[in-house]
């Protein structure tokens, strides 16, 4: 597998630059995940932009973190695990749930289960789930734009998660606490 070394704002090309330093003033530290990106500025841009947009979406924190997490636990994706589970807490999403998506586990709350396993079965379907999975979705209070906005969420995953896989991200101290790997989830 291939590593990248993420780049520090001082070492990253000269139109990754700004949105390094954006992030950093954001963060109180750039996160290594993009410091990887900083390598391909379209990549860093587009995942920036699109973290910007699912933010704007109809879903609660909660909702936000489930649609993200489910999609770390599925890809496998140690990084981004690790630092969603902090961005949950640092959110205020209720541990109970955060400890489900860490896991694999059955959400007590019906409507955010249905939101769990749509988030799921959208990314073990690649995009195509069954009309049963949809109705179950929409059934269990959720809309159409719903179902577009987990669209979003997964795409958002995606960038990152394969990111992280190719790069080898190592998880930044910030998140260490909340290390994460597939086996938590089996």
């Amino acid at each position: 597998m291939t590593r990248i070394t993420p780049l520090s704002i001082s070492t990253a090309p000269a139109t990754s630059k700004p949105l390094l330093e954006k992030a950093q003033a954001a963060y109180s530290f750039l996160p290594n995940l993009l410091g990887n990106m900083a390598h391909a500025p379209a990549l860093l841009e587009g995942y920036m932009m699109v973290a910007t947009i699912f933010k704007k979406t109809s879903f609660t924190d909660t909702e936000q973190q489930i649609v993200l997490m489910s999609n770390n636990l599925l890809n496998g994706c140690k990084y981004c695990m690790a630092a969603h589970t902090t961005i949950a807490q640092g959110a205020g999403v209720p541990d109970d749930i955060i400890k489900a998506l860490r896991t694999n586990a059955v959400i007590s709350d019906p409507k955010l289960e249905a939101l769990r396993q749509f988030s799921l079965s959208m990314n073990a379907t690649r995009g195509n789930p069954d009309k049963a999975q949809v109705e179950a979705f929409l059934a269990a209070g959720y809309t159409e734009q719903n179902i577009l906005e987990v669209i979003l969420g997964t795409a958002m995953k995606t960038l990152s998660n394969y990111t992280n896989h190719v790069s080898e991200t190592p998880v930044d101290d910030a998140f260490s606490d909340n290390a994460w790997s597939v086996e938590m989830a089996q």
